[in-house]
C-alpha cells in the first residue's frame, strides 16, 4: 500500500513543520507532496522553502507563493518576507506547478492549492453543493489530462473530508496556521499507485507543536503583524473574525 503525506499552508512556521515531518517519519511515510503556501505570515519562510524543496517529491504553488512574486507594489509586510526569501527562493516559488494529477487504486486524483479556477479562487466546506462539485472540473488552469473523482486541496486552513456521488473531496488543513483547531494538521492519502482498482482512503492527522516557541521565533526577528499572528496560532481563529 502506498501512502502519501499531504502538507499545506506552512506559512513559515518552522516548529509546526518540524512536528509534522517528525510525525510523517514516525509513520514511515516516505512520500510527501506540499499543496502550497509555504511562505508568509510566519518568520521562517526561507527555511520552509528549503525544507520542502528537499523533502517533498512535488510542491504546488499557493496564493501566498504567487503573491510574493507577482504583487506589483508590495507593502512593508510583504517586503519583509521577500527580503528574507531572497531572489533564488522567489524564483523557485514562481516556477512551481499549479496542480498534481495521479492515479491511485484506480481513482483519478487531483491535488491543487485552492481550486481548479486558480490559487485565489476559494472554496469552503460550507459552500453550496454546486461550488463543491466545481472542484472536480477540468479548466485551462488544471489542464484536461484526467477527470478527477478524488480532489485534495489546502488554502482554507480548515480540514475536512466529504464524499458524495462517487466523489471524494478533502482538505489537508494547515501545518503552520490552522484555523479550526490549534494543532498542526496534514492529510495522508493511501492506496495503490496505478489504475488497478482497490481500497483508497484519506485521513486527517492533527499534531501538537510548541506554539509559544513559534511565537518566540517571530518575536526574535521583529516580524511584522506579530500580534495578529500570535493570536491566530493560539486560538485558531482568523484575525478579525469572532470565534
Amino acid at each position: 500500500m502506498d501512502r502519501i503525506g499531504l502538507i499545506s499552508d506552512i506559512h513559515g512556521n518552522l516548529p509546526a513543520l518540524d512536528a509534522v515531518l517528525a510525525d510523517i517519519e514516525h509513520r514511515k511515510i516516505t512520500r510527501i507532496i506540499c499543496l502550497g503556501d509555504l511562505v508568509g505570515k510566519g518568520p521562517d519562510s526561507d527555511r520552509a522553502v528549503d525544507i520542502c524543496a528537499t523533502r517533498c517529491e512535488a510542491v504546488i504553488q499557493g496564493n501566498w507563493d504567487d503573491s510574493m512574486v507577482t504583487v506589483p507594489h508590495p507593502g512593508p509586510t510583504f517586503r519583509w518576507h521577500q527580503e528574507r526569501l531572497g531572489p533564488d527562493r522567489l524564483g523557485y516559488l514562481a516556477s512551481l506547478p499549479v496542480c498534481v494529477d495521479l492515479s491511485l487504486s484506480g481513482h483519478q486524483v487531483r491535488l491543487v492549492h485552492a481550486s481548479p479556477r486558480g490559487v485565489y479562487h476559494r472554496i469552503y466546506q460550507t459552500d453550496p453543493i454546486e461550488k463543491l462539485e466545481s472542484m472536480f472540473e477540468n479548466t485551462e488552469f488544471t489542464g484536461y489530462e484526467l477527470t478527477p473523482d478524488i480532489v485534495g486541496y489546502g488554502d482554507i486552513h480548515t480540514a475536512f473530508i466529504r464524499s458524495w456521488r462517487y466523489k471524494m473531496l478533502f482538505n489537508a488543513g494547515s501545518v503552520g496556521n490552522p484555523l479550526d483547531m490549534p494543532l498542526a494538521c496534514y492529510a495522508v492519502l493511501e492506496g495503490e499507485l496505478g489504475d488497478t482498482r482497490g481500497p483508497v482512503s484519506a485521513t486527517i492527522v492533527r499534531v501538537p507543536y510548541d506554539i509559544e516557541r513559534a511565537i518566540a521565533d517571530a518575536v526574535a526577528v521583529d516580524m511584522p503583524e506579530l500580534e495578529a499572528y500570535a493570536e491566530e496560532l493560539r486560538t485558531a481563529v482568523y484575525r478579525g473574525r469572532q470565534a
